[in-house]
């Protein structure tokens, strides 16, 4: 009969050779593989990691000069991340995207204010016996928002209101959530056929000159362009989105297409009143005549008119002319110190003629002080309007000599010059103020309305309202470093 089995034989029982120093380890209720894995038990880590032997960390493929949009190859160093895939930087072969550059300058000498317009403020009725008070001044609405007895003086409806100014809030500068809103904006329109993102890129070309050196002047490139199909460029500088945004921003907004001219012209064609200098000339002279003494004032609301387009140029300035009859030929010579030069037009000229670039004057006021200020500035071409005088009596006689320098003589003329020069019209560029430029800054490859009149804002390929005219320098995608180069 067989013995009967032991009840304590297969109990577990700890041996000597498995009792160690470690509570946890006796006791824990998982215990570790003798070969670690990944993750370590806090006992194994204490006591057997020096026994062990970690597996090398992952390896980095290094990069095979083949950037990928799914894998992109970086390179880390010591304070240096660079990311090398940059789909913007150039199409794939057989491909061609038109890219679009839109430069952002930050309106800083003009800051808008908000127009938001406060409610009235309820005054309480008076008390018997009192006289009503009037309303105090800060409860009132605006001129243009009050009643009015008058219909002819003011709007059937009140003016559309107009967006706060974000800089107020993001910062007065070209701010990181001014570029994402423009960024926003922009991918609103439809791509080409085939393409489904926005790819941008974007560098600062100008800080401003406090300790905080916030851009002012930021060059973006996006590529592809907004469909042609949907939205030509002329109609997309256009587009109320930009000028809103504008508003919003406090900034100007250049749209170019980025091809190889855009970076050299050769031939910049400048307007003279208004733009190089900051008077018209004819104006001038008109304040010279005191009799009669009002003489000055309709000249001068008869030039407004002509650069806003509600005159014919040619047909205003023969009559503008004509009221200055009997001024003596020596007034050119004496209103030569009385010009003034626009801000930065000494250092632009300087820069262009370093580069190369022709220059020349296109003006529609009179040529005795044009040929002066285009010696004086080194331009390379100088046209403008011949006054007849009289030989007997050295004075006006109130006629113009020969062709007005009007909107389609300034048009011929920039052609003509670009012919004899031999530049192509994509690689000049128009800069003036008034409705009679409006048909050169067409032909040319750029026009940009200075300062201008509204409806030149509008119709020009670009419009800057700065201080300086250095700034057209920006849109040949030139940075401060390279400006202060140019004009030392």
């Amino acid at each position: 009969m067989a013995s009967e089995a032991n009840p304590r034989q297969g109990r577990p029982s700890m041996t000597s050779a498995m009792r160690s120093s470690s509570f946890i380890k006796e006791h824990q209720q998982y215990r570790p593989p003798s070969k670690p894995e990944n993750h370590y038990g806090i006992d194994t880590v204490v006591e057997d990691l020096q026994a062990s032997k970690i597996s090398s960390p992952r390896q980095i493929s290094p990069f095979n000069g083949v950037p990928s949009a799914e894998n992109p190859p970086t390179i880390v160093e010591s304070g240096v991340s660079h990311e090398l895939s940059h789909p913007n930087c150039t199409s794939a072969p057989g491909t061609k995207y038109d890219k679009l550059v839109a430069t952002l300058f930050y309106k800083s000498t003009s800051p808008r204010v908000s127009n938001t317009v406060h409610s009235p403020v309820r005054v309480p009725s008076p008390t018997r016996g009192q006289s009503p008070k009037p309303h105090p001044s800060d409860s009132e609405f605006p001129p243009n928002m009050s009643p009015s007895s008058s219909i002819d003086t003011f709007p059937l409806e009140p003016p559309a209101s107009e967006p706060e100014p974000l800089d107020h809030l993001y910062g007065s500068h070209i701010s990181p959530m001014c570029i994402t809103s423009f960024l926003h904006l922009m991918s609103t329109f439809p791509l080409p056929p085939g393409t489904a993102d926005l790819n941008s890129a974007h560098r600062c070309l100008k800080l401003d000159a406090t300790h905080d050196y916030h851009p002012t002047v930021v060059e973006l490139t996006m590529s592809p362009a907004p469909s042609l199909d949907y939205l030509s460029l002329e109609d997309l500088r256009k587009h109320e989105l930009i000028y809103r945004f504008e508003r919003e921003w406090n900034t100007d907004v250049v749209l170019r297409s980025d091809t190889l001219w855009r970076r050299y012209p050769r031939l910049v064609v400048f307007d003279m009143d208004s733009t190089l200098i900051t008077q018209e000339v004819i104006d001038l002279l008109a304040a010279t005549i005191q009799d009669p003494p009002d003489l000055g004032a309709r000249v001068a609301d008869i030039t407004h008119r002509a650069m806003l387009g509600e005159l014919e140029f040619d047909g205003a300035f023969r009559e503008r002319v004509k009221l200055l009859k009997g001024l003596p030929a020596s007034i050119f010579t004496e209103l030569r110190p009385v010009l003034d030069v626009t801000n930065g037009v000494v250092p632009l000229l300087r820069a262009l003629k370093k580069l190369g670039v022709k220059t020349a004057v296109l003006s529609g006021g009179f040529l005795p002080l044009t040929s002066w200020l285009s010696g004086e500035l080194g331009l390379d071409y100088s046209h403008a309007n011949e006054v007849v005088i009289d030989e007997t009596t050295g004075r006006l006689t109130g006629e113009v000599k020969g062709r007005i320098v009007g909107k389609e003589r300034k048009r011929e003329l920039l052609i003509e010059i670009a012919e004899k020069e031999g530049i192509a019209l994509e690689q000049v560029v128009a800069v003036g103020d008034g409705a009679n430029d409006l048909l050169m800054m067409d032909a040319a490859g750029l026009g940009v309305a200075w300062n201008a009149k509204p409806r030149v804002q509008m119709e020009a390929g670009a419009r800057l309202n700065g201080d300086s005219l250095l700034d057209l320098l920006y849109l040949f995608g030139f940075s401060d470093e390279d400006i202060q180069t140019l004009i030392a």
